[in-house]
C-alpha cells in the first residue's frame, strides 16, 4: 500500500483529483492531507472524500512539528498541491527525492520566490510567451530548482488573458499530475 501525504493551502482541486485518480484505478493507497489554512477549500474536499486532514500553524511548520508528523505517517511520497509555503530544509533532508511539486509554468522560466498562481500567468502574458504549461519537479532547498520529473506545454495566443492562461494550465494540472504521481511511485517507492 502506498502512503501519500498531500500538502495543500488552497481550493484543493488537485488534491481531490489525485485521490479520485487512485480510487478510480483501485490502487492501494492511503492519504493524509495537511493544510496551513482552516478555511481552505481543501478542508471541505478532504472531509467529503473521507480523507484525514490536519491543520497546522505556521510556527508548527517551521519548528519541525509537521516534519515529525510526516515522519510518523511514513509516506512513500509527499505531494504539494497548491501549497504556498517553502518546504523547510529539515523536511527536505528527511524525505530526499520524496517530495513532488507542480508549478504552473515551464521551469526554469517563471519560477522562484513569489512566482505562484496568477503572478506566474501574468508574467507569462507580459513576456509575450507563445507557450506555457506545467512542471512537476522534486523539491529541494530552493524554490522551483529541484530535478524536473515531467513537463507539458500548451500554446498561448496573443488574445489570451492571464485568466485564459490560468485555465489552460489548470486543465494540464488536473489531467497529468495524478498519473505522474502514480508513475513516480511505481518506479521510486518501496512497493
Amino acid at each position: 500500500m502506498w502512503k501519500i501525504a498531500i500538502l495543500a493551502s488552497g481550493e484543493g482541486s488537485n488534491a481531490e483529483q489525485i485521490v479520485r485518480y487512485f480510487r478510480e484505478k483501485t490502487l492501494d493507497a492511503t492519504f493524509l492531507i495537511i493544510s496551513n489554512k482552516t478555511d481552505a477549500g481543501v478542508v471541505r474536499r478532504a472531509t467529503n472524500l473521507h480523507i484525514p486532514i490536519e491543520i497546522f500553524l505556521y510556527q508548527q511548520f517551521v519548528s519541525g512539528e509537521v516534519t515529525e508528523r510526516l515522519r510518523t505517517f511514513n509516506p512513500d511520497l509527499i505531494v504539494l498541491a497548491g501549497f504556498l509555503l517553502k518546504i523547510p530544509d529539515n523536511m527536505v533532508a528527511l524525505f530526499p527525492n520524496k517530495i513532488l511539486n507542480i508549478h504552473p509554468a515551464l521551469l526554469p522560466k517563471f519560477g522562484g520566490r513569489g512566482m505562484y498562481g496568477m503572478h506566474v500567468h501574468q508574467a507569462v502574458k507580459e513576456q509575450g510567451e507563445t507557450e506555457t504549461g506545467i512542471t512537476i519537479h522534486l523539491v529541494n532547498e530552493h524554490y522551483d530548482e529541484g530535478k524536473i520529473v515531467f513537463q507539458k506545454a500548451v500554446a498561448i495566443v496573443p488574445s489570451d488573458t492571464a485568466e485564459d492562461i490560468s485555465a489552460k494550465v489548470r486543465v494540464l494540472e488536473l489531467q497529468y499530475y495524478p498519473a505522474v504521481i502514480h508513475n513516480f511511485l511505481k518506479t521510486n517507492s518501496r512497493n
